[in-house]
């Protein structure tokens, strides 16, 4: 029970299938809303990898991600924070010395 509202709380087993039940059809940009039941929506698990590949290529430092993550090792985070190749382009662009004295 929730002790400000006195509601019940929602089990994270509930949330998965809400959240799963309403991203069916973002998950599947094609398909027809009358497909939406044969449909596999996004999960917890995946919005959990998004948001850490996106700390990453904002820069996030390992010891923040992991702290964030709650992951005792680097190796167990490469498998969520993964930066695009695009972040990475951008990373190199904004740290490139011959680009920032072109800028001056």
């Amino acid at each position: 029970m929730c002790p400000e509202t006195g509601r019940a709380r929602l089990s994270y087993r509930r949330a998965e299938e809400i959240f799963e039940e309403n991203t069916r059809l973002l998950a599947n940009p094609l398909a027809s809303p009358e497909d939406i039941e044969d449909l596999d929506g996004w999960t917890l698990h995946r919005l959990r990898h998004s948001a850490l590949t996106h700390d990453a290529e904002d820069g996030t430092s390992t010891p923040m991600l992991l702290a964030r993550s709650r992951h005792a090792s680097v190796r167990s985070l490469e498998r969520y924070a993964r930066p695009s190749v695009d972040a990475v382009a951008r990373h190199v662009a904004e740290r490139d010395p011959a680009a920032r004295r072109r800028s001056h």
